[in-house]
């Protein structure tokens, strides 16, 4: 295992992380255990979860990977070997499927951050996050997929000098070591270094976003606060929920995968253009001797700006095969392959 600096901070973190967002759908308390198990042997020591999950929400399951994590940390004593992370959960953006976080109020606001952060730390049991992490913007900003500017208005939102005096707080009284944001524009990356600068607040020191090859747009801005500001790329969703391993490819849902369960309706992945780039990197994968999965999380943990990429996987096999990436050096000639589809197909899945 390779290990990175977070951002400017004092966390070194393994260069794959333990995604967790399917514990409580797809994968029991006992997977997870598992995974969590497996992943500590092969020296992953980041565990990234959030008080939303697993995903899709929903009021009967929210809440239940924290726990899943927390008997586990209760059980094993082994706290200290595991770097933590958890969010907060944005205001919602769609009030008929999240109103079971905080009446669909879930602001970044002193109330609404003092109790999520409390209610995490209570099922995670423990008494701290080495880092807490806002889930997405409290504004109207396009992520999620959201390609153009929305260009409106932020009655309600929270202004960003208030919620890092409030996460300033957390850090004071012990509850977080370092924070982070997700889901973030150049734009907010910048609102809060600027604040935390003017009011001597603690910096963010990482951003948790989508990188993949399907999804390269952290590179045109955000990468250079990476490289000039110490804020870390916690990269999410490299493998494209699984579409980068080619298992879905001429409309395949294999059962028990994401696709086909609780992520039926989502399709970011099936233009025609995402199809066509990712059939591209899996006849590159398969020329190398190497498998779709491996390629895809070589290329992002290639990258400077990222100091973990965080795989989600729902078996051990999975799991597996995604740390045979650790013995991947791309060549040449397979960036050049890959960047030769990258400028044919740029980023057909943001």
């Amino acid at each position: 295992m390779r290990y990175r600096q977070l951002g400017n901070s004092d966390l070194q973190v393994s260069v794959l992380g333990l995604g967790t967002m399917t514990w409580g759908h797809q994968n029991s308390e006992s997977d997870a255990h598992q995974q969590i198990e497996l992943a500590l042997a092969e020296g992953i020591n980041f565990i990234d979860t959030a008080e939303m999950y697993p995903t899709p929400t929903q009021a009967e399951t929210w809440r239940t990977t924290e726990r899943y994590i927390g008997s586990w940390l209760a059980n094993s004593g082994r706290r200290g070997d595991v770097v933590l992370a958890s969010k907060i959960a944005g205001p919602a953006r769609d009030p008929a499927g999240q109103n079971h976080i905080r009446d669909g109020l879930s602001r970044h606001d002193r109330r609404n951050i003092v109790e999520a952060l409390d209610g995490s730390l209570k099922r995670l049991h423990t008494d701290y996050l080495d880092l807490y992490q806002l889930h997405w913007p409290d504004r109207k900003t396009n992520f999620f997929g959201q390609r153009e500017y929305p260009y409106q208005d932020d009655a309600e939102s929270v202004v960003i000098e208030e919620t890092l005096t409030v996460l300033a707080e957390q850090v004071k009284a012990g509850k977080v070591r370092h924070i982070g944001v997700s889901n973030e524009t150049p734009w907010g990356v910048a609102e809060f270094l600027k604040h935390s600068e003017r009011l001597g607040l603690p910096r963010i020191v990482s951003v948790q976003n989508p990188y993949s090859l399907l999804n390269r747009l952290y590179e045109g801005g955000l990468s250079e606060f990476s490289h000039r500001e110490g804020v870390g790329l916690l990269a999410y969703s490299p493998l494209a929920f699984g579409a980068l391993t080619g298992k879905y490819l001429g409309g395949a849902r294999p059962e028990g995968s994401r696709l086909s369960s609780v992520y039926r309706t989502f399709n970011r992945y099936d233009s025609a253009s995402a199809q066509e780039a990712i059939a591209g990197y899996v006849q590159i994968a398969r020329q190398h001797n190497l498998s779709a999965a491996q390629l895809a999380l070589a290329y992002v943990i290639d990258k400077p700006f990222v100091a973990s990429a965080l795989t989600g996987q729902t078996s051990l096999a999975q799991l597996r095969d995604n740390l045979g990436a650790l013995d991947v050096t791309l060549s040449d000639e397979v960036r050049a392959q890959v960047q030769a589809i990258h400028q044919r197909i740029p980023n057909p899945a943001p």
